[in-house]
Order: structure tokens, then C-alpha cells, then sequence
């Protein structure tokens, strides 16, 4: 799986666009995500899913500190290659 920065951010924006019923093109993925209408149900569904297809724990209090799909995915992006190395 392919675990870049621009690979989570594409994943994130298809799985936020499909929970809010929009095109993925307009999730901005340096728009906070209260911005973005995430509200805190879709924010621990995207937690769930995160963690399911990237095998990360993300907490809500990560999700506080990195409040954009760009901070998400850099964050898992790290992670991911710390669990590698």
C-alpha cells in the first residue's frame, strides 16, 4: 500500500467527500476540518478507518493536533515509515 503523503491525502479526500456527500476535488486538504463540516461522529469514523486501512492509531487528540487532511497525512506518513524501519 502506497503510504506517501500525496496517497493518504488522495485516500482521505475520497473517504471525507463520500461521508459528506461531495466531490472529493472539494475537500481542500489544508482546510481545517471543522471547516469542512467534519463534526465529531465523522471524525471518529475517519479514526476507525485510518487505523483499519494503515494499521495506525490515530487518537481524537491527533486529530486535534493536526486539524487538516495535509497535518493527517504527514503525521501517518511518518508513523507508517517509523513502523517500517
Amino acid at each position: 500500500m502506497d503510504t506517501s503523503k500525496d496517497a493518504i491525502v488522495a485516500w482521505c479526500q475520497e473517504y471525507l467527500a463520500d461521508l459528506l456527500e461531495v466531490p472529493a476535488r472539494t475537500i481542500d486538504p489544508a482546510a481545517d476540518f471543522d471547516r469542512l463540516g467534519v463534526d465529531s461522529a465523522l471524525a471518529v469514523a475517519l479514526l476507525i478507518e485510518v487505523e483499519d486501512r494503515y494499521g495506525i492509531d490515530l487518537s481524537p487528540e491527533d486529530l486535534y493536533e493536526h486539524p487538516n487532511l495535509n497535518a493527517v497525512a504527514t503525521y501517518l506518513h511518518e508513523q507508517s515509515a517509523r513502523s517500517v524501519a
